[in-house]
């Protein structure tokens, strides 16, 4: 697989990452939900990765679970009066968001590098 292609997965992988992090952002406040995390590899083994890029192998549930909150009125209380909401860190979210979007910028840039550098070898190919 050549270079374009492999920053084409990478770009990908990074975009289904931001997707997943703006889900939980915009979750944060949604009962019932969990926050997840994507998980990602290589497609075929770390010795092919040349051949295979990256992609999505799951998504995995974040560690930290759940807050409870003490609303009795609500509609989906316990019989304690607790309400559960994702246990999310929306500052920690909102730098693995900015972190992702320098990935996927990384990717971009790696894959018009790729281009130019083929479309520079047609040229010497053309002169000799």
């Amino acid at each position: 697989m050549d270079a374009a292609r492999i920053s084409r997965t990478g770009l990908d992988v990074e975009w289904q990452r931001l997707q997943v992090i703006a889900a939980n952002i915009a979750n944060a406040n949604t009962t019932g939900y969990r926050a997840q995390r994507l998980l990602t590899g290589p497609m075929a083994g770390f010795g092919s990765l040349v051949r295979s890029g990256v992609g999505v192998t799951g998504l995995q549930p974040v560690a930290n679970g759940v807050r409870r909150v003490h609303e009795p009125g609500h509609l989906q209380a316990d019989a304690e009066g607790f309400v559960e909401y994702p246990d999310l860190d929306q500052a920690g979210e909102m730098a693995l968001m900015i972190r992702t979007a320098r990935a996927y910028e990384a990717n971009l840039t790696a894959m018009g590098i790729a281009h130019q550098l083929y479309a520079r070898a047609l040229d010497l190919g053309k002169q000799s």
